[in-house]
């Protein structure tokens, strides 16, 4: 964990990614929200460097004191999004390679008990939906554009969890977001995996559509423990 010299450059990045928060509302909680959605959209496993987070640099990008700023990253370091370097300072906290592969086979069961009641609960208007986020990559191959790609194939995942209309999958699985969305997003261009995705996507809305409750929490589940396997066999840079 020694220092880096593109670490400042990623905490740089990381700030300009924030934008003044406004008065009113509690600071700490504004603070909160939006380092925590700036760690969610981090692409925190493209490089092994890891990021510092500054206070100082952080007030600046957010127009607060940094009391605030302390009192929220205390809070993100008591959920794990942070952690504490004696003598060094905070860092967004990665995972290992076994947490990451625990982390996506939890994520597993939990999306594949969304699939199963968005069967039995979601209208058909918003089973729709989730064909049309594929729309633009009918007519080319997802590789052709994969950071559009990306940002669909994770807005997908989020809204089966999101058609559960169950509140418990939802407080339960947010804190495993920030990192299977940063897995999803590095691996996606590897090996083929985003033309294999949309197929194994079109399967599961296909499913959803026909109201086949089993086939769809099956499809679901065994997409993201491809995810975990993939990462097993093929991701020894996260250690």
């Amino acid at each position: 964990m020694s220092a880096e010299p593109n670490t400042e450059i990623r905490l740089n990045t990381f700030a300009q990614s924030l934008q003044p928060i406004s008065t009113g509302a509690s600071l700490r909680d504004q603070a909160y929200a939006m380092l925590k959605q700036a760690i969610a959209d981090a692409d925190i496993y493209q490089s092994r460097e890891l990021v510092r987070l500054d206070e100082r640099v952080l007030s600046e990008a957010l127009g607060v004191s940094r009391t605030p700023i302390r009192e929220a990253m205390t809070l993100l370091e008591q959920e794990g999004f942070l952690h504490t370097v004696p003598r060094r300072g905070i860092y967004i906290q990665r995972k290992t390679k076994r947490e990451i592969v625990e982390m996506i086979q939890m994520w597993a069961a939990l999306e594949s008990m969304a699939a199963r009641l968005a069967t039995q609960t979601a209208k058909d208007k918003e089973i729709a939906a989730l064909r049309r986020m594929f729309d633009d990559f009918r007519d080319s191959t997802p590789a052709d554009h994969i950071q559009e790609y990306s940002e669909a194939n994770i807005a997908f995942h989020q809204a089966i969890v999101e058609l559960s209309k169950s509140q418990v999958i939802l407080d339960t699985i947010k804190n495993l977001f920030v990192h299977v969305r940063a897995i999803r997003k590095l691996t996606i261009s590897q090996s083929d995996r985003a033309s294999r995705s949309i197929i194994d996507h079109l399967r599961i809305i296909e499913a959803l559509e026909k109201r086949d409750t089993e086939l769809a929490e099956r499809l679901v589940r065994q997409h993201s423990l491809d995810l975990a396997d993939y990462v097993e066999a093929h991701c020894d840079f996260l250690d």
